[in-house]
């Protein structure tokens, strides 16, 4: 049996205290938090004996051999490096650090240990982008030429996950002050992931910024400066070129995922927004032989359905089982915090930034 501690009792940490109690093999034996009462009541609703409001303190007490770290941003590298200086297999939620500097540290010294160390990035979990990846990875249709990706959420203009005016957890997230990275570390991690890994490493990036509210806007001490939306335009180490692009700002969409791969030899594309099929499914169009526009066919996409994959989450804890590390991996987290680094520096500059 595998025992784990949770760090962090926000929005996210039900999400993994909840994959994680409906894993046979693991047991939660700790939380941690640095409001008690916090920490007491999140214990209380799933069953977990022990309570700390120290990290170190339960590193020294507890007999554990995981960690599911769900702290904001700013700690995500302190909790790593000392659970891995304690042989902690780590599993840390997105992004991986604040900055590429700090990814690169926590990447370098998870190589060092024998410690499985994953990355939260959660489209991962959706089956029918693994398997539009696997199209890809295998060439079955040619070379890729152009990429369309977007993520778009409407939080900022629709009540449908509450008033972010009112609600601290969604002020915090429009705050740098508070740590917030803006719509690009909160869903550029996700889609730059997304959009990245089916097509290969993205070599070069030009990238825009904006924050929509008045300058010196705050609400309570939540100073609304972080960014609203995003748009860039990428390069891949293959020569394919790109658009990838963000914001909370898109009425109509609650949580919407976009990408389309369009190659020399057929295309593929997806939308995740379903909260029913959960991206079980991705389309694919092969027929290039239309004489004309008559042949419908040229138009032909076919919707593959998926068998559902396993997820982060249970990819972490076989992982631990088998002693081989799965993705995405903190080498992988490091690599997408190089990509959001040089969206700032690119906007900062108003210049395309070469990430080779």
């Amino acid at each position: 049996m595998i025992k784990l501690a949770i760090v962090g009792t926000g929005g996210m940490a039900n999400a993994h205290a909840t994959a994680f109690k409906n894993i046979k093999d693991v047991e939660i034996v700790a939380v941690c938090d640095v409001i008690e009462e916090r920490v007491l009541n999140f214990a209380k609703e799933y069953n977990i004996d022990k309570t700390f409001t120290s990290f170190d303190e339960m590193l020294d007490k507890c007999e554990l051999d995981a960690i599911s770290n769900v702290t904001p941003d700013s700690f995500h590298k302190e909790i790593a490096l000392k659970s891995l200086n304690k042989n902690k297999h780590i599993f840390s939620e997105k992004p991986l650090a604040e900055n590429y500097p700090d990814a690169e540290e926590m990447y370098k010294a998870s190589a060092n240990t024998n410690c499985i160390n994953m990355v939260n990035l959660s489209y991962r979990n959706s089956s029918g982008w693994q398997n539009l990846s696997k199209v890809l990875h295998n060439n079955e249709l040619g070379k890729v030429r152009h990429v369309d990706a977007s993520y778009y959420q409407s939080w900022l203009t629709c009540k449908y996950w509450g008033d972010w005016k009112e609600e601290q957890k969604w002020l915090w997230r429009l705050s740098e002050k508070h740590g917030s990275k803006g719509v690009l570390g909160d869903l550029g991690v996700h889609i730059f992931d997304f959009a990245s890994y089916p097509v290969g490493n993205i070599k070069k990036i030009n990238c825009r910024l904006k924050t929509f509210k008045d300058k010196g806007e705050k609400i309570d001490e939540y100073v609304l400066d972080a960014n609203d939306s995003f748009i860039s335009m990428v390069e891949f180490d293959n020569g394919a070129i790109g658009t990838i692009n963000s914001t909370r700002f898109a009425t109509g969409n609650v949580n919407r995922l976009e990408l389309n791969i369009y190659c020399d030899k057929g295309a593929v594309a997806m939308k995740f927004d379903d909260p029913i099929t959960q991206g079980n499914y991705y389309s694919i169009c092969t027929d290039i032989n239309a004489t004309s526009p008559n042949n419908d066919k040229s138009l032909d996409w076919e919707i593959v359905k998926t068998d559902p994959t396993p997820s982060n989450y249970e990819r972490f804890i076989t992982s631990i089982i088998s002693g081989k590390n799965d993705q995405p991996d903190f080498k992988r987290g490091a690599d997408i915090q190089k990509i959001l680094d040089s969206c700032f520096l690119s906007s900062e500059k108003n210049e395309w930034i070469d990430l080779s």
